[in-house]
């Protein structure tokens, strides 16, 4: 039996708000969740951009990192490249059942709504579709096109949630990453993760 709580898949792109990832791997492992992580080139360069962050490019490098960065257990922490196909998360026989892509870039959105399938991002989604599991998608983008529009209305009709970074301001932020959180804590009860780091409506904040 798995010492973790369950799998889930994190897919990170090159969208703005590499702080979101950061936030929701620290609360999974936390959790004692193992994550599978999937990071795109462009991440990378945002991620060193926005949190002064270098994320090496090779997947055993970058597991190392991360599971230093967030002192992650043994095997907590997989990270997984681009075209590495034989990975667990390329098989409806072995991928997590439920996968977040944050921040999801409207090109990956595009991608996915039409099982493009191009790189392992997309092909984990795919995989997450077809076989009836929980995907997630924190898209980044403003304004939102039709073309954006019309690619999350034909994921949502398939199921995918489609969770736009857009955090609230009702618990009366007092920081980024206060902001952080907000969109964190949504992103953690949508995958049935236990989590206070963000009060519910109703709740004495």
């Amino acid at each position: 039996m798995s010492e973790f709580k369950e799998k889930i898949t994190i897919a990170i792109t090159g969208a703005s708000g590499s702080a979101y990832a950061l936030r929701l791997i620290e609360c999974l492992v936390a959790a004692n969740v193992q994550i599978y992580v999937l990071c795109s080139s462009a991440a990378r360069v945002v991620f060193d951009t926005e949190v002064d962050l270098k994320l090496p490019a090779s997947p055993d490098a970058a597991t190392q990192f991360l599971s230093e960065k967030f002192k992650a257990k043994a095997s907590q922490i997989t990270v997984f490249g681009k075209e590495q196909w034989f990975s667990p998360v390329a098989s409806g026989s072995a991928a997590p059942k439920k996968m977040i892509v944050c921040p999801c870039s409207t090109g990956t959105l595009a991608a996915i709504s039409q099982g493009m399938s191009d790189n392992l991002i997309e092909r984990a989604a795919d995989v997450v579709i077809k076989e009836r599991g929980q995907l997630i998608l924190v898209v980044r983008e403003t304004p939102f096109s039709t073309i954006h529009l019309q690619n999350m209305l034909t994921l949502s009709q398939m199921g995918v949630t489609v969770m736009p970074a857009a955090p609230g301001f009702y618990h009366n932020p007092k920081s980024i990453n206060d902001l952080i959180d907000f969109m964190v804590g949504r992103m953690l009860d949508h995958l049935n993760i236990d989590q206070s780091i963000m009060p519910r409506w109703g709740y004495q904040i």
